[in-house]
């Protein structure tokens, strides 16, 4: 077990001679067994060992018990030892957030103060990797979520990754030392407390030797990610400028989604796989996407970037009952409908055949007809095909950026019937049986706009 500790401090260059190294110990087998190891492992690894209990007063005299003990077996060891006490009940009702949070943010803000200019050493070990795994499988993950827990993460390491609970187990018993147990890591009240005590053994019974094929699946997973991390180092380094990334478009879509996630994360902002699919979607097609309040993420397909648009600039839900005549739900531009009747129509077109009007059956329209802005998730089945399109898709490929936000869209009781520039909708084209011709036509900026002319003949 020691070696597979050198092995992987190696690898990963945990330590280096005259590292000072904070032992984060609870009292439980986990950070015993760290603590004994560095112990034992010190001059190999040239390091000075020293011990820090955090006290969550949650358990009464039980968390008292665990200080106590914690103080003593570093007096026997000879380990300078530190301990500080966190009110997380306080905390977390403060806050409105779990204990099982609260504990966590307390601890580490009290590890970060005491691990300054140090190493900070916690005792995660090859089964918290495969609850963490699995915990981030079953919420949704990628591949850097299923590569587990970071050997290192700034100055926090973490030597046991490599190592299964039964070999520190093991471990202790071969030395005698005794440890506490936590009496809420025994219960079901916790998510990874369900995966430690039901998942995992049914796990064991398809595989027996799961922990040691996990060590192995992760380290290769690890690797990788290291290699794809690496990459999106690189990219950064010849994109990023501020909040700014220029020329990200011809990198591949997993590096463009990693500097896309850091981006965010960096600038506090909220990150999911759908958002990050859309902001890679706008740094390659151009666009403008809302992050959260007035921050948006906006590309003119060569550079994108993070921009506060005060809400007045921003184009919101924009929708109104369309109406024969004159309609108007964008400033300096109109949109036009008749309703004319097949003869009159025929006799328009026959007189000037450059006339650009959109046509659709008035009489298929199903309900009342609205006039609109897009909207996330449009789709329409454009006449003369088969299926339905996403608007956002076809948008993306012949509109550019500037003129996106000021699309006209009509809807019935169905669904979309009309894209502005894109066409109309098979259900309502009109064929030989059509009588009466809804004709719409766009005026912007007192210029009739000329697009794509409807003039097939019935």
């Amino acid at each position: 077990m020691l070696e597979r500790i050198v092995k992987l401090s190696q690898k990963y260059n945990m330590f280096i001679s005259g590292d000072i190294v904070v032992c984060g110990l609870s009292g439980g087998a986990d950070s015993v067994c760290l603590l004994l190891s560095l112990c034992e492992l010190r001059e190999r690894l040239g390091i000075e060992v020293e011990a820090l209990h955090v006290n969550h007063c949650l358990r009464g005299s039980e968390s008292d018990r665990d200080e106590e003990f914690c103080r003593s077996l570093c007096a026997r060891l000879g380990v300078r030892f530190t301990a500080e006490r966190c009110d997380v009940s306080g905390y977390a009702a403060e806050r409105s957030m779990s204990t099982e949070l609260a504990a966590r943010e307390l601890r580490y803000g009290i590890f970060c103060r005491n691990a300054q200019g140090k190493k900070l050493a916690t005792a995660h070990n090859a089964d918290d990797d495969l609850e963490t795994v699995l915990l981030n499988l079953a919420r949704g993950t990628a591949l850097k979520g299923l590569a587990g827990i970071p050997p290192v993460r700034g100055n926090i390491v973490r030597p046991l990754l490599a190592v299964t609970r039964a070999e520190i187990e093991a471990f202790l018993a071969e030395r005698g030392q005794d440890y506490v147990t936590d009496s809420t890591n025994l219960t079901d009240d916790y998510t990874r407390n369900k995966i430690r005590h039901r998942i995992i053994p049914l796990l064991r019974e398809i595989n027996p030797s799961l922990n040691s094929t996990f060590v192995n699946s992760v380290d290769g997973l690890r690797d990788e990610n290291a290699y794809i991390e690496a990459m999106t180092d690189s990219a950064e380094r010849e994109c990023l400028d501020g909040s700014r990334l220029t020329g990200l478009a011809g990198y591949d879509t997993v590096i463009r989604s990693r500097c896309i996630s850091r981006l965010l994360v960096r600038n506090g902002l909220p990150v999911s796989h759908e958002r990050i699919r859309e902001c890679d979607d706008i740094v390659v097609n151009g666009g403008k996407l809302n992050i959260s309040g007035d921050i948006y993420f906006v590309s003119d397909g060569s550079a994108a970037e993070l921009r506060a648009i005060p809400a007045a600039e921003a184009v919101g839900e924009l929708s109104a009952p369309l109406m024969i005549g004159e309609n108007s739900i964008f400033s300096g531009k109109t949109l036009i409908c008749e309703l004319v009747d097949r003869a009159e129509y025929d006799r328009r077109r026959d007189v000037n055949k450059k006339l650009t009007f959109y046509t659709f059956d008035y009489d298929k329209i199903k309900g009342e007809a609205v006039l609109r802005n897009r909207r996330n998730g449009d789709k329409i089945q454009l006449r003369g095909r088969d299926f339905r399109s996403s608007v956002k898709k076809l948008i993306n490929e012949t509109i550019p950026p500037a003129e996106r936000n000021t699309l006209h869209f009509i809807e019935d009781g169905e669904g979309t019937v009309w894209a502005e520039r894109l066409g109309i909708a098979q259900r309502v084209a009109p064929d030989g049986n059509t009588k009466r011709l809804f004709v719409i036509s766009v005026v912007n900026d007192k210029q009739e706009w000329s697009g794509p002319i409807d003039t097939k003949k019935k």
